[in-house]
């Protein structure tokens, strides 16, 4: 890795996405990947699948080991244009309205279902009461 670092744009590391010539884009360097496809414990399919995109949050959510990270100093090949790598989209779920369960149909027949006979037997208990000392 000596001298000057080699910037590719996403395109150039695009059209490397054949077992027979495969480069990745990890941590905002490329990497090319081909000499350990059959090596790696995933399959080439795993590696296959990353090219042409930033797959660093793919490589991230296996959790290499250290062994394989220190092995990435070998494949480097140089620097990825950041200008070239689309955004990452962050998911925002739509805003709605308060939903106030205390106060939905379910919420009341619940209540009731509960109270109703509660006075049920406290009628029974009552009239059970003042029947028995007359």
């Amino acid at each position: 890795m000596g001298g000057e670092k080699k910037v590719y744009t996403l395109a150039d590391v695009s059209q490397h996405n054949t077992s027979k010539d495969c480069w990745l884009v990890i941590g905002g360097k490329v990497y090319d990947v081909t000499k350990f496809l059959e090596d790696h414990p995933g399959g080439d399919e795993v590696l296959l699948s990353a090219t042409g995109k930033d797959a660093t949050d793919d490589f991230e959510d296996v959790g290499h080991s250290t062994t394989a990270r220190s092995m990435m100093d070998e494949l480097y090949v140089g620097d990825i244009d950041s200008a070239t790598v689309p955004a990452k989209i962050t998911y925002t779920p739509p805003k709605q309205p308060h939903y106030d369960q205390d106060k939905t149909p379910q919420f009341i027949i619940k209540i009731l279902q509960f109270l109703i006979p509660l006075l049920i037997l406290g009628l029974a208990v009552g009239v059970r009461f003042y029947t028995k000392s007359a």
